[in-house]
């Protein structure tokens, strides 16, 4: 292994060959996708994303920006040839790859970690790819951040297709700001009699993605910080069960699928445990901001939990997110 001479506790780097990008979407193997393809009994699809321009109101005053358009050179209503009936109109989006519906590559959260066994720490990233080497960025601007390893187009090369299994957290947390450990989860998964196999994608319904459609321009920082159930990613026994499960991604209409805090808890080493335990150890892609009322009510009314997923991330070369739009068909 040229890249690592040692890995870090609860790693599975190496475990899908040295050079591997896609970590755990290894597991959504042709066998399991036709699994997927067997949960397909109605043909109806659920478009699993919001609009590329929310969430709004106090969020988009964050550090990433809802999309703007502008015309292109060509413009719009432009009738370009004077001899014929022909228009077009034609426009280009500046876009926060991260600020609605979206997918994390495994170049968007890494750690610092001794990498080569000297006692000296450097920042690196999944399978132990590094900073400055496979992740280039310049905080003073003279390189241009790109991912030349683990970028996002990695993960759209894989089709992310897979079987999808929604666990509704909502019937049981309501709208609380709940943390919901591995307790809790394995007597929601029991309660609502659904089974997790290896390969599965991992979905999580909170209500957060209703609110934020429902509230619009009057969401505030204060609804998002208290409302809807995470992931208690302090509790040790959950990111063993995530560990054991075999799941090849996780997804949440919250925003974080873990609770979002720059502050680490007392005595933690991440203030986002969660990302450190699947983009960084475990090569687990996560999903954030996406819209499961919708299926979720559809999926209760005729008793299921499972179904096709099909979401691969825009294929952006060197970008470390995307939006995603998503689609479930049952």
């Amino acid at each position: 292994m040229t890249r690592w001479a040692q890995r870090p506790e609860g790693s599975n780097w190496g475990d899908f060959g040295e050079d591997d990008q896609i970590g755990r979407l290894n597991l959504i193997t042709p066998e399991r996708r036709r699994a997927a393809v067997a949960e397909v009994r109605e043909g109806i699809a659920f478009p699993l994303s919001l609009p590329l321009d929310f969430p709004k109101g106090e969020y988009a005053h964050g550090p990433r920006k809802p999309p703007e358009l502008a015309s292109t050179p060509l413009g719009h209503n432009n009738h370009f040839l004077a001899a014929t009936d022909d228009v077009v109109s034609d426009d280009f989006a500046t876009i926060y790859l991260q600020y609605s519906t979206q997918w994390d590559s495994f170049a968007h959260a890494g750690a610092v970690f001794d990498l080569d066994g000297t006692g000296e720490p450097v920042i690196c990233y999944y399978n132990g790819h590094r900073a400055g080497v496979d992740v280039i960025g310049a905080p003073d601007g003279s390189v241009k951040p790109h991912a030349r390893a683990l970028g996002i187009e990695t993960v759209a090369q894989t089709g992310v297709q897979g079987r999808g299994v929604l666990v509704d957290l909502e019937s049981v947390t309501g709208h609380d700001r709940v943390a919901v450990g591995h307790g809790m989860l394995t007597e929601i998964l029991r309660a609502q009699d659904i089974a997790i196999e290896p390969g599965d994608i991992l979905c999580l319904h909170t209500g957060l993605t209703k609110i934020m459609l429902d509230l619009g321009d009057e969401l505030t920082h204060e609804v998002l910080d208290t409302s809807c159930a995470h992931l208690d990613a302090t509790d040790d026994r959950l990111l063993q069960w995530i560990t054991d499960s075999g799941i090849s991604a996780i997804v949440a209409d919250n925003l974080a699928v873990e609770r979002f805090s720059l502050e680490p808890a007392p005595g933690a080493r991440n203030a986002l445990p969660l990302h450190d335990h699947c983009l960084f150890r475990q090569g687990i892609p996560l999903g954030e901001m996406w819209y499961f009322h919708d299926l979720n009510a559809w999926l209760r009314e005729n008793h299921r939990s499972r179904f096709l997923l099909t979401a691969p991330p825009l294929r952006l070369s060197g970008a470390v997110g995307s939006p995603v739009s998503g689609v479930a068909t049952v």
